[in-house]
């Protein structure tokens, strides 16, 4: 299938492009990294009358920690930037974990971080980990700048907080405070394949107390489960057999999974479980050998 006609910008500043947006009162769509708008343009999922396509835009390819020990991740930055970082792993593990998950080698190579998180699938791998990462997206627009909570981004199947005429330059990922712990699992068929179930864990480690936990689930719902008020029930508490049990059960009753060809409501929900147990498992072992 051949998609509609449309028109096509490569504005070289971040104005430029927001002026196109605006001009075009939500008929215009942004081009970053084009691994999930340029299929669903390809299938008239979406018909924009014009892609802004910002890859000329200098100084938005940037992956940084600022001075109050922020991550902040740029608009253009690759899945793979991620994915080959020496630094993320022992900084954020969550992110670690899931940058080899994210689709294939060919979608990582030229898909954006950003991108995928304004893209809003339920299935998608970033937005569960910045969901239990309790991070931000920073919009500019005409009226300038704004940030946007994650866990308000994402309002529903495919769908953003951002307005027909802002750009999601930034991701921010706050501090830790204390040691970083978590990971990400993700059950597929085959690689590249969507998420049967998926689950991110971010955990702020006190020395072997629990400070914060954060948890986010994908594949088990019409939209990114938030699983933060769930996983909370580790906050103060040190992770033994009978804390990861109540945080996985808590969890796993947050899922709100369909039977489907890939398993039943059933079986994800018990993925989402396994999958919780398994990670907070490595992380107290973890804790344990380095005691």
């Amino acid at each position: 299938m051949y998609p509609s006609r449309f028109a096509y910008e490569a504005p070289k500043t971040l104005a430029e492009a927001i002026a196109l947006l605006d001009a075009n009162g939500g008929e215009a769509k942004v081009l970053s990294g084009g691994q999930s708008l340029i299929p669903m343009v390809k299938l008239r999922f979406a018909s924009p009358e014009l892609l802004v396509d910002i890859n000329n835009i200098p100084g938005l390819d940037y992956m940084r920690i600022d001075e109050q020990g922020n991550l902040r991740i740029g608009a253009l930055v690759r899945h793979e930037d991620l994915e080959h970082s020496t630094t993320l792993p022992a900084t954020h593990p969550t992110l670690a974990a899931a940058s080899h998950l994210v689709a294939d080698p060919i979608v990582r190579t030229r898909g954006t971080f950003v991108g995928s998180l304004c893209h809003a699938d339920p299935q998608g791998d970033w937005a569960a980990t910045m969901i239990a990462l309790g991070g931000r997206i920073v919009a500019q627009g005409p009226k300038g700048k704004r940030e946007i909570d994650m866990r308000e981004f994402v309002l529903g199947p495919f769908t953003n907080a951002l307005a027909f005429n802002e750009i999601a330059v930034e991701a921010i990922v706050p501090p830790v405070k204390g040691k970083a712990a978590g990971s990400y699992l993700k059950l597929e068929r085959r690689v590249g394949d969507f998420a049967t179930a998926s689950v991110a864990v971010a955990l702020d480690m006190n020395g072997a107390t629990v400070g914060r936990a954060g948890c986010a689930l994908a594949g088990v719902g019409g939209r990114t489960i938030d699983a933060n008020d769930a996983i909370s029930v580790l906050v103060g508490k040190t992770l033994n057999a009978e804390s990861i049990e109540a945080a996985a059960e808590a969890v796993a009753a947050a899922a709100d999974p369909r039977t489907d060809h890939r398993g039943s409501a059933d079986y994800k929900r018990h993925i989402v479980k396994t999958f919780v147990t398994r990670i907070l498992n490595n992380i107290a072992n973890s804790e344990q050998k380095a005691a």
